[in-house]
């Protein structure tokens, strides 16, 4: 008798109710009140890119920094959705084998997507994300296999778009361009995406230079490209070269030269206008034309406070790179999935049916609203996945990039038509 009286005792069935209220509050709400992450399961994922000092090597570290910082950020806040932010980070090293090193760990780690990565070895890197099943969300567009892999859901329109909006943003400013480019695969794409642009603005083609990406003097091409611009423009799209290029051009440059110079972000940027003099810089006065808005604009604004907070004083990470901005637009886009599924776990192939199914990502303006669903895509054949083909045209002013033209400019036009052409 006595065991069953501790049984019909009111102290177990207190317990009980007190289990059964906290499965009902769990299982309503998704996640106890204060805890992040609650009942809902982690949600991890990848980030990667060069991070390295050799000779002609890209470094890209700011970009995996970032990574970390937004998840101190937002696990700060309570997780996504609920769920921790749990990142993990890889360094490609620039290479073909370091890349697909990396993907093959995302996909031993069953990460649920890589976000907001950096790496010119598309298919390296994309083909075991494939068979894995894993999204890659955000990549920086430095490969041709971003925009066309079933898998890839770019924030902006790579290199592809920059060239373009660059030939329209020259065709405004100069009667005469002179590119110099590298002699690659890659290279050999820019003069059909410049001229295009420059055709829409009444301009003739450019006369095209190749060259490699790794000299260490440009006095031939620069002299090439001076004489063939006249009193128009020379634009470089050399990476890492292009600083290189253009110390060689202003050697050779007349007192009483009006060329003006232009690039495209990612070869030009606000770190090496700093580097190079600011307001002395050679830089000064030069065209450039980029993806999102100049890194001054109070759409950075939020960016700018979590890294101030969160990133403890990282000298990896500079705001003004647009490695560091791709990463903040992944990472942003990461954040609106995870909440529009609602789930307790969240797979890669969770994330990708959300993603094509038309899942919205407002970035606050500094891109257009984001969505990937088949009738949202450009459409052509080596640029299939670009859902965002708009630039922003930028001058150095004072040292400074700013916005040469209000908001942004669509080159889908261009695009296609450069393909059109062959």
């Amino acid at each position: 008798m006595t065991g069953w009286r501790r049984l019909t005792s009111p102290r177990p069935y207190a317990l009980l109710a007190s289990v059964a209220a906290g499965a009902l509050l769990m299982s309503g709400c998704g996640a106890l009140p204060g805890v992040p992450g609650g009942s809902r399961e982690p949600v991890t994922v990848m980030t990667w890119a060069p991070d390295t000092t050799a000779v002609g090597s890209v470094n890209m570290a700011g970009m995996t920094a970032m990574a970390q910082t937004y998840a101190r950020w937002v696990n700060d806040k309570g997780g996504i959705g609920g769920h921790e932010l749990r990142v993990l980070t890889c360094n490609d090293q620039d290479t073909a084998a370091g890349a697909s090193k990396c993907a093959r760990r995302a996909a031993d780690e069953d990460v649920a997507a890589v976000v907001g990565s950096y790496s010119r070895y598309g298919r390296a890197v994309l083909a075991p994300l494939e068979a894995a099943g894993i999204p890659y969300i955000g990549g920086y567009g430095a490969s041709a296999d971003e925009f066309t892999s079933y898998l890839s859901y770019p924030v902006n329109g790579g290199q592809p778009a920059l060239v373009a909006g660059n030939g329209e943003q020259l065709a405004a400013n100069c009667s005469r361009v002179s590119l110099v480019r590298p002699d690659t695969l890659v290279g050999d794409t820019l003069p059909g995406l410049l001229d295009t642009g420059l055709s829409g603005g009444g301009r003739p083609a450019s006369y095209d230079i190749s060259t490699t990406e790794e000299a260490t003097s440009y006095e031939t091409e620069a002299s090439r490209a001076l004489r063939q611009a006249g009193d128009g423009c020379v634009t470089a799209v050399l990476g890492k070269g292009t600083e290189t290029f253009f110390d060689s051009f202003r050697r050779l440059e007349p007192q009483d030269s009006e060329v003006r110079i232009s690039s495209v972000l990612g070869s030009v940027g606000q770190g090496l206008v700093d580097r190079t003099g600011g307001a002395d810089s050679p830089f000064e006065g030069a065209l450039v034309t980029g993806w999102y808005p100049e890194s001054g604009d109070a759409r950075w604004n939020e960016m700018r406070g979590v890294i101030r907070e969160y990133a403890f004083g990282d000298d990896r990470i500079d705001p003004t790179d647009a490695g560091v901005q791709t990463t903040w637009i992944a990472y942003t886009a990461l954040e609106a999935v995870v909440e529009a599924m609602d789930r307790p776990d969240i797979t890669a192939g969770g994330i990708s049916v959300s993603l094509n199914r038309g899942t919205e990502v407002d970035t606050g303006g500094l891109t257009p609203v984001l969505r990937w669903r088949f009738q949202d895509m450009i459409g052509t054949t080596a640029y299939g996945r670009i859902v965002n083909a708009r630039v922003t045209f930028q001058v150095v002013r004072d040292g400074r990039l700013t916005a040469e033209k209000k908001g942004f400019v669509d080159v889908t036009e261009a695009l296609l038509n450069s393909r059109s052409r062959g």
